[in-house]
């Protein structure tokens, strides 16, 4: 099992769409060596370092958090099924709810359009928001993900500046 790794007053939660199989046996998200999560948030300016997935922790001290849509592990997202994206969409608002980080960034787009039964989402921030909490979309950084690792920490650094900007 994966725990989240919350804690009330965050800039951003990260939202994966479920953990793969190698996150699923290490217990630590983002975990399969072609996943490229920790080098984008450290590229974007998330962290100050390189984190490896089992410094997982350390991501609260940076004021940065991570949870899943779906908790069940599959070797790739597509595996995932409507009602399961569903329910777990309903499930993160609770939890966004309860913490109220600055942020939530979901992790494809594919898989929030389906989660919260939305059309046509272009990435980045969203119009909606979870109380006061705005609602972004970022690529997935799974290394099955076609964009180029440039793209991914782009997408991602407009988040991070758009929080400083905020004051976060």
């Amino acid at each position: 099992m994966i725990n989240d790794i919350l804690a009330p007053g965050l800039r951003v939660v990260f939202c994966g769409i479920n953990p793969g199989k190698s996150s699923a046996h290490t217990g630590f998200h983002f975990a399969h060596p072609g996943n490229r999560f920790w080098k984008v948030i450290h590229q974007a300016g998330f962290t100050e370092r390189l984190l490896k997935p089992e410094e997982e922790q350390m991501l609260l001290d940076t004021r940065c958090g991570i949870t899943m849509l779906v908790e069940r592990p599959t070797v790739q997202a597509s595996e995932v099924g409507l009602q399961e994206l569903r329910s777990g969409g309903r499930e993160l608002i609770c939890k966004i709810e309860d913490y109220q980080p600055a942020a939530l960034a979901v992790l494809g787009k594919q898989a929030f359009e389906q989660a919260f039964s939305q059309r046509g989402v272009k990435w980045g921030r969203q119009t909606v928001t979870i109380g006061g909490t705005q609602v972004w979309v970022l690529p997935n950084p799974s290394g099955l993900n076609r964009a180029t690792l440039d793209k991914l920490v782009e997408a991602y650094r407009e988040l991070d500046e758009a929080l400083a900007a905020r004051g976060f």
